[in-house]
């Protein structure tokens, strides 16, 4: 890839963006240069890995395959975003040495589309991993050895950029946003939905982007319930939970475990706990500082976190001025209502 394609994606991740916007700014960027048909873009949760947040287009998918797709997708550990992790770009023919049928996810999804090669990577840095690119092939030519190692060098700026852009939806609590109460949906061992709540057709419906042509199941909800039987198959990705932006300075938690045979796939407003460590990671917190904010939103003040962490004051103020330098905050109302979203 000449400097010139990196140096933009470069200024692209630099730019404050929204995580769709960066990412498809950078998928322009990759086209210039390197071919493909289609792609998946996912954010993921820092913690667990999880993808959170598709921005895909997948040429001849049908959406009532969706969950087929992801379920395949986490029960191939083969390429996987987390196997992956920190080594570069991989390609699905290097990878399966030139039989593409050692992958599942090939074989019963991505062979029946046309696909006759993909290259993903992964990106992800000491706070977490924010998300993993997928580039799709059909008919191009595999990819090359130069193709991924230009795909490879783009990992840290591409990681830096995406962190940054979740860290900026940590934005002023806006009491107009509407609440999002608790759901639960029920899926069988195929991801096809039983049951749900009363509350879950509204919650779901928030989970949609607008104007995409997206089933009425978000694949959120698919990603953690696949994460679940990726655990239960010896293949596991981390636990299945993911946190999802949902506008504003709103955040969700979705979690999966067994209910009996079924899966049960729980949506409700993330905790402050969840929100402080996401907050922490996406402005990259050392692990004192991460402290210091966690004391600070139970209403310490200064000397009483002094006291807490047998640290001086100044020393107390020295990691509160830090907190609020990385996370561009002026104040420490400020700063709690960002992180809590509350007013």
């Amino acid at each position: 890839m000449p400097s010139t394609v990196a140096d933009r994606i470069g200024r692209v991740c630099q730019t404050a963006h929204s995580a769709k916007r960066l990412r498809e700014l950078v998928l322009a960027e990759i086209r210039a240069t390197i071919p493909f048909t289609g792609h998946v873009f996912a954010l993921t949760d820092p913690v667990t890995a999880v993808a959170t947040a598709p921005l895909a287009d997948v040429p001849g998918l049908d959406f009532g395959l969706l969950p087929d797709l992801i379920r395949a997708r986490y029960l191939t550990p083969l390429n996987r975003w987390d196997t992956v992790r920190g080594t570069g770009a991989h390609s699905l023919l290097v990878a399966t040495e030139g039989t593409p049928d050692r992958s599942l996810l090939w074989r019963t999804a991505q062979r029946d589309l046309g696909i006759t090669d993909s290259a993903i990577v992964t990106f992800a840095d000491r706070y977490g991993s924010w998300g993993f690119l997928e580039l799709l092939r059909y008919t191009e030519s595999p990819f090359t050895t130069g193709e991924l190692d230009a795909l490879g060098t783009l990992t840290t700026t591409v990681t830096a950029g995406l962190r940054r852009a979740v860290g900026a939806t940590f934005v002023e609590s806006d009491a107009q946003l509407p609440a999002l109460g608790p759901a639960v949906v029920l899926l069988d061992n195929t991801l096809r939905v039983r049951s749900q709540t009363a509350a879950a057709a509204d919650s779901l419906l928030r989970l949609l982007p607008p104007e995409e042509p997206i089933p009425p199941v978000p694949a959120s909800v698919y990603n953690v319930a696949a994460t679940l039987l990726a655990a239960e198959a010896g293949t596991p990705l981390g636990p299945a939970t993911s946190r999802i932006h949902l506008g504003g300075n709103r955040w969700l938690t979705v979690k999966a475990d067994r209910l009996g045979p079924d899966i049960a796939v729980a949506l409700e407003p993330s905790t402050a706990i969840e929100r402080l460590d996401l907050f922490a990671r996406a402005h990259a917190l050392s692990t004192r500082e991460s402290q210091v904010l966690t004391l600070l939103a139970t209403g310490l003040d200064s000397h009483e976190l002094a006291a807490e962490l047998f640290l001086s004051e100044h020393t107390i103020n020295d990691h509160v001025k830090a907190i609020l330098a990385k996370s561009g905050t002026r104040t420490r109302q400020r700063l709690l209502s960002r992180v809590l979203g509350v007013g």
